[in-house]
């Protein structure tokens, strides 16, 4: 049995990770508000955005990036967080891209090229030996789409130089506090889908023509694309950080249940025993 002053010990310490993780619990309650009020500012302008993309390149057009091409290198855009302690956030979407890549290009670095976002992501990824192409850490918890800006123009331009035929966005995409879904989503070539005409076309007169503006559209619209899945990311990663804390808070008041309870019986066989040795002592006397 472990002497008092170590179960003592072991109750001070675990006290003290309860306060830290609850105090985490608190923090990432308040950043997953602000990042669901960002994510929701962000949908009108991309509901905006594809209804342009609709009204211009819903009737067939041959602009490249609305166009499949025969494939001969795929990229991935891999978002992950830059700290941990997030429960299977990373994990799941590591999981889900290394597979992928596997089962596609069965690891084979000419077929595929990955730019990560997150330290986690990165670290995982190069300790492994993935072809990293490209990678950005140190993102705020709150992004403007300035601070993304350099990495989406990147992904986008290496579409459009022809280094990638198509491109994938790997995420953890936000569904509630206890659920979120790690999905992959094409980026380029932007999907028909997105873009099917709405009848709103005869509302729009195009200067100089739709073939113009589509080159200047359609990257900014990607580049949405993109930044919009990172404020869906960042909600989602601060909700599983968040049910992280909160079972590791629930999980050291347990153990500091047990452990007290482990204490007392210790000090109540402590206190039988010296009146044991006491009322020893003094029969022996008589």
């Amino acid at each position: 049995m472990s002497s008092l002053r170590e179960i003592k010990t072991r109750i001070t310490s675990t006290q003290k990770t309860s306060q830290i993780t609850k105090a985490m619990h608190m923090v990432s309650n308040s950043k997953l508000r602000r990042a669901e009020e960002n994510a929701k500012s962000f949908y009108p302008y991309m509901d905006k955005m594809q209804e342009t993309i609709s009204a211009i390149g819903g009737n067939d057009s041959s602009h490249p990036m609305l166009v499949k091409r025969p494939v001969k290198k795929t990229g991935y855009l891999v978002v992950t967080s830059d700290k941990g302690l997030a429960g299977p956030y990373n994990a799941s979407v590591l999981k889900n891209v290394t597979n992928i890549i596997r089962e596609r290009h069965n690891n084979d670095a000419s077929q595929y090229g990955i730019l990560v976002i997150g330290r986690v992501g990165r670290d995982f990824l190069k300790a492994r030996g993935y072809n990293i192409i490209n990678e950005m850490v140190g993102l705020p918890e709150q992004p403007s789409f300035k601070a993304i800006n350099a990495m989406t123009k990147s992904a986008v331009e290496r579409y459009e130089a022809g280094e990638f035929d198509e491109l994938y966005l790997h995420f953890s995409h936000f569904i509630s506090v206890l659920e979120q879904e790690v999905q992959e989503r094409r980026i380029l070539p932007v999907s028909q889908s997105d873009i099917q005409a709405t009848g709103a076309t005869a509302m729009y007169e195009f200067e100089p023509d739709k073939e113009a503006i589509l080159d200047v559209i359609l990257p900014q619209y990607a580049e949405s694309l993109i930044y919009g899945a990172l404020l869906d990311a960042k909600a989602s990663e601060h909700a599983s950080r968040m049910t992280a804390m909160k079972n590791a808070t629930d999980n050291a008041k347990e153990l500091i249940d047990d452990l007290s309870l482990q204490y007392n019986r210790a000090r109540q066989a402590a206190i039988t025993q010296q009146i044991t040795e006491i009322v020893g002592g003094a029969a022996a006397l008589e």
